[in-house]
């Protein structure tokens, strides 16, 4: 269940980054109180798949679910560069995280 806990705390994640950018510095009411609620929930989950994860691990596979997200909602809905070193950057983070998950579930 951890990483379960932990795949929705990135997923929350991604939610509170691009959030950001619609709160335009948390002058918009609306846009940062989900932001706020996205960034709670996200410590949130987190912080319970810390229970049985070691914080290590945890946090760079929440950090990279985060950063993958948010750059893909980036490139494919807010007009941001699709440029293939970006890709490649993208792809060796997933790898890095798949490695943490295989290494940890041996």
């Amino acid at each position: 269940m951890a990483w379960i806990y932990l795949f929705i705390a990135g997923i929350f994640e991604i939610g509170w980054a691009v959030g950001l950018k619609y709160t335009e510095g948390f002058t918009k009411l609306w846009p940062s109180f989900i932001t706020i609620v996205g960034m709670i929930a996200s410590f949130l989950f987190l912080s319970i798949a810390v229970k049985t994860l070691p914080i290590g691990t945890a946090y760079a596979v929440w950090t990279g679910i985060g950063t993958m997200g948010t750059v893909m909602i980036g490139m494919f809905f807010l007009g941001e560069p699709k440029d293939l070193i970006r890709i490649l950057c993208i792809a060796m983070i997933f790898i890095g995280i798949a490695g943490l998950k295989i290494m940890y579930s041996k």
